[in-house]
């Protein structure tokens, strides 16, 4: 398998986690419109006041990705993060 990669949205303030909750749906709809071979979306709070949502991509895929949906920043995934 290729390496694959973490696209991750940061959201701040006190509607943080609702906000990345929302958006990993998206992301989500975004996955089965797309076509795409993985399906690991989803959303996780860091503190009160700092959540993410977040999308795995296989890296062949990860420039196209991320000229369309602008993530704030990525990362090498595993199956431990």
């Amino acid at each position: 398998m290729s390496r694959r990669i973490k696209l991750l949205w940061d959201f701040r303030g006190p509607s943080a986690s609702e906000t990345a909750k929302h958006h990993a749906i998206h992301l989500k709809d975004f996955v089965k419109k797309e076509s795409l071979p993985l399906d690991i979306t989803g959303h996780s709070d860091l503190s009160e006041f700092h959540s993410i949502a977040y999308m795995v991509v296989e890296e062949s895929y990860m420039i196209q990705i991320r000229d369309a949906l602008l993530p704030h920043r990525g990362e090498v995934y595993n199956d431990l993060n």
